[in-house]
């Protein structure tokens, strides 16, 4: 008996590099999902690490530093706000 193969289809997911159940410290919506400013999650949607180790949305976090009572620090432990390299 020989097969043959007519059609292919690939799937494929993605995760971000985090623990499963952290969740953005700002909107409180796991880094699975999107941001409430995003319609998807992924690639328009970023993570950022500070250097005191906490990890928020991209868009959460540069609406938080606009953000005149923000003081340009972290939210969680209010340090001064550093992006990680």
């Amino acid at each position: 008996m020989k097969l043959t193969i007519t059609d292919w289809k690939d799937v494929a997911g993605w995760r971000w590099d985090v623990p499963d159940d952290e969740v953005c410290g700002i909107c409180r919506v796991p880094f699975d999902a999107c941001c409430p400013t995003c319609k998807t999650p992924g690639d328009d949607c970023p993570l950022i690490w500070g250097e005191c180790s906490h990890v928020f949305h991209m868009h959460c976090l540069l609406k938080w530093l606009e953000a005149e009572t923000s003081q340009q620090q972290c939210p969680m432990d209010r340090r001064p706000w550093v992006t990680a390299k």
